[in-house]
């Protein structure tokens, strides 16, 4: 955007040396001329919105952000995610998550602090779910290190008949609560 923006002012002054100096002078008023050099705000359309929550569970008050994608009729678990893989838990950049205080994570103690959250779906029993030092991952899963975990405990999930189009992560009892196609995961907080 800068550099077309640059590449019309140029034009522009060029344009107006060029009339000045056989004998037009451009007007002072010229507002073509000012809309065209006037930038746009670029307007970013994401598929997968980013979305920021907070709220408290057990007196402990809990921050999260991720990438929210929907189904759009594609199969979720197994295929566009698949099971037994590290997953970023949401879309685009890593999902993060911020507790104000010291808490325990499905019974385990996790410092208060600002963690990325990535859990290892599977096809049948309890799944993974992740608390990772690099909280500020551009990429999600594709620059996850293992040796940056800082947590690491089984959640039960739940298979219920309401289909969730797009995803989405609660703070609710009893912590943290994903949601999408037919799935609820709860991730308990204390």
């Amino acid at each position: 955007m800068k550099k077309s923006s640059y590449l019309l002012f140029t034009f522009l002054m060029a344009t107006s040396v060029i009339l000045y100096s056989c004998g037009e002078k451009p007007t002072e008023d010229n507002s073509e001329m000012n809309e065209m050099m006037e930038e746009t705000p670029e307007v970013e359309e994401r598929p997968s919105p980013l979305r920021t929550i907070s709220g408290e569970v057990s007196g402990k008050k809990i921050n999260m952000q991720y990438g929210a994608p929907s189904t759009k009729d594609r199969k979720v678990w197994g295929d566009l995610v698949p099971y037994n893989e590290v997953w970023r838990t949401g879309a685009n950049e890593a999902t993060w998550v911020e507790f104000d205080t010291d808490v325990t994570l499905e019974g385990k103690p996790v410092s208060a602090g600002k963690y990325s959250l990535f859990t290892i779906p599977r096809s049948s029993g309890n799944w993974t779910v992740i608390l990772n030092s690099d909280w500020d991952l551009e990429h999600g899963h594709y620059q996850y290190k293992e040796e940056n975990d800082v947590i690491r405990v089984e959640s039960t999930p739940e298979w219920v008949d309401e289909h969730q189009e797009q995803l989405t992560v609660a703070v609710e009892s009893p912590g943290i609560v994903v949601r999408w196609e037919k799935l609820r995961l709860p991730i308990t907080v204390n």
